[in-house]
């Protein structure tokens, strides 16, 4: 069971799950938190598909090696970019040598985010402020740039991904702050979709379940310690007790929707959230 439950790709191009039809041949994409985890699976994606990908993320050197890595099986296909991406400055220009690198901008995933639980009568300012920032204002940030360029060429249009998740529908205990920023992400994508839609320009946000990286995965033996139970267990009892199939939601699941919503050239896809979650939250 467990090998079955994280048999799951971390590496490059190496899960075999998802075929290539060359649905993002021609796209230019901005991907922040694109070193690890969600990002890095989306990468990958975009790159098989055919995009041209710049990998932003705070976290340079792993952009540089994964950059590294898939232009080796894709040679020109992606450009590393060191990004804060709560600093605007930082932003504008990763965002402006995507487009110098590669002559446009057809897809912004704002991805880049983290988490924090502890109870709300301790949370401290600066943590709170820390995930606003992270969260809501790196993707306003993210669009603000993205769009200037989208306007550039309304025929060509863009269209900009949101990365949320279950807690941009649903509210857990001690996430308080992750929560509420993944609550103002759907608020944005709808604004955006609005304004963004006269210039062609679309919106959507994927709401992803427990997704299997490395960060969950080094967190299963903590917690099958803490209350004296198995991985498994761990696995079954707690982080997927309430999906339909008792199965993670991966890096690939969320890097094929983010190729569906990228890949649509159709205005009428627009202002939407897709959850990915194994059925644990259905509406």
């Amino acid at each position: 069971m467990m090998n079955r439950l994280f048999n799951n790709s971390n590496g490059v191009l190496n899960n075999i799950r998802y075929y290539s039809t060359g649905r993002m041949n021609g796209k230019v994409c901005f991907v922040t938190g694109g070193a690890s985890g969600i990002g890095l699976g989306i990468v990958e994606k975009f790159v098989k598909e055919g995009g041209k990908v710049a990998i932003a993320d705070l976290n340079k050197t792993g952009a540089i090696d994964l950059s590294n890595k898939l232009n080796q099986l894709y040679p020109g296909s992606t450009i590393p970019v060191g990004v804060d991406i709560t600093d605007e400055e930082q932003v504008k220009q990763a965002i402006d040598s995507t487009v110098n690198q590669f002559g446009g901008l057809d897809v912004v995933v704002s991805n880049a985010g983290f988490q924090h639980i502890e109870t709300i009568e301790t949370l401290d300012l600066s943590v709170w402020r820390k995930m606003m920032a992270v969260h809501l204002d790196g993707a306003f940030l993210c669009t603000k740039y993205a769009m200037q360029q989208f306007k550039k060429d309304t025929v060509r249009g863009g269209c900009i991904l949101y990365m949320g998740s279950v807690h941009s529908k649903y509210a857990s205990e001690y996430k308080i702050p992750y929560v509420t920023a993944k609550h103002g992400l759907e608020g944005l994508t709808r604004g955006i979709a609005r304004e963004g839609a006269k210039h062609n320009i679309r919106a959507n946000l994927i709401c992803p379940g427990f997704v299997l990286t490395p960060l969950v995965k080094n967190q299963i033996p903590d917690l099958a310690k803490k209350f004296g139970i198995t991985e498994e267990e761990v696995a079954k009892k707690i982080l997927l007790k309430d999906t339909v199939d008792g199965e993670f939601t991966t890096p690939e699941d969320v890097a094929e929707v983010a190729v569906n919503f990228s890949a649509i050239n159709n205005k009428c896809l627009t202002g939407q959230s897709l959850l990915v979650s194994h059925g644990w939250i259905m509406e």
